[in-house]
């Protein structure tokens, strides 16, 4: 791997071509969640209508509202900017509630020199607040171990080739910090509406693991 390691039709995923799916792990996490939430639940820090609530407004979350967002830092020059270097508020510009708990959100801009890609090696951390759950491959042992040693080869399985003149760049999310890739606009969308490019924009390609269709 080359680079540091740091520690839509959007209404449905974009999964065909994925070639990693959950595992016997993935499925133990789940099992564990449920029993913590459970103890919580029964100890009274927080109430099964208190996880139906959060769930029901995760439901209403999907990769459009992450398209939206890169799609408007693709139109808006100053809302590009402000977008890396004060991710939350500029995403705030736009009607997103990212305030309470809700954990630090970088987004990352690709380049032609840089292109980056997004893990969990610990477990699924992922911007929920604009992509909604992450999909299994996301959250599996392969792709978590494979991603931050091997790439290319990973990226290759996806349809995605990064030329050898591009630096891979994988970042690792945590409980305090989320990333959310800017991918580069493609050629021959310049003169497209904001609506348009939002449809170019796939879950995969906010991850890094894709790149936006092309027109």
């Amino acid at each position: 791997m080359s680079g540091p390691h740091d520690h839509h039709d959007h209404d449905h995923d974009h999964d065909d071509h994925a070639p990693i799916e959950q595992d016997a792990e993935a499925k133990e996490f789940a099992l564990l969640e449920r029993a913590i939430r459970e103890l919580l639940i029964e100890k009274g820090l927080f109430t099964a209508d208190d996880v139906r609530r959060v769930i029901d407004q995760g439901a209403t979350v999907s990769p459009a509202d992450g398209a939206r967002v890169i799609a408007r830092a693709w139109r808006d020059p100053a809302f590009k900017q402000r977008l890396l270097t004060g991710s939350k508020k500029a995403i705030e510009e736009l009607g997103y509630d990212l305030g309470g708990p809700e954990p630090n959100l970088i987004v990352l801009e690709n380049t032609p020199q840089v292109h980056h890609v997004v893990v969990c090696t610990l477990c699924s951390c992922y911007p929920r607040v604009l992509l909604g759950p992450p999909p299994d491959w996301y959250k599996s042992t392969e792709y978590r171990a494979r991603v931050v040693v091997e790439p290319r080869a990973v990226l290759q399985e996806f349809g995605t080739t990064i030329g050898d003149d591009v630096e891979i760049r994988v970042v690792d999310s945590t409980a305090d910090m989320r990333y959310l890739v800017l991918p580069m606009l493609p050629k021959g969308s310049e003169k497209l509406d904001e609506a348009a490019l939002a449809g170019l924009i796939t879950r995969d390609c906010m991850v890094g693991v894709t790149l936006p269709r092309p027109v």
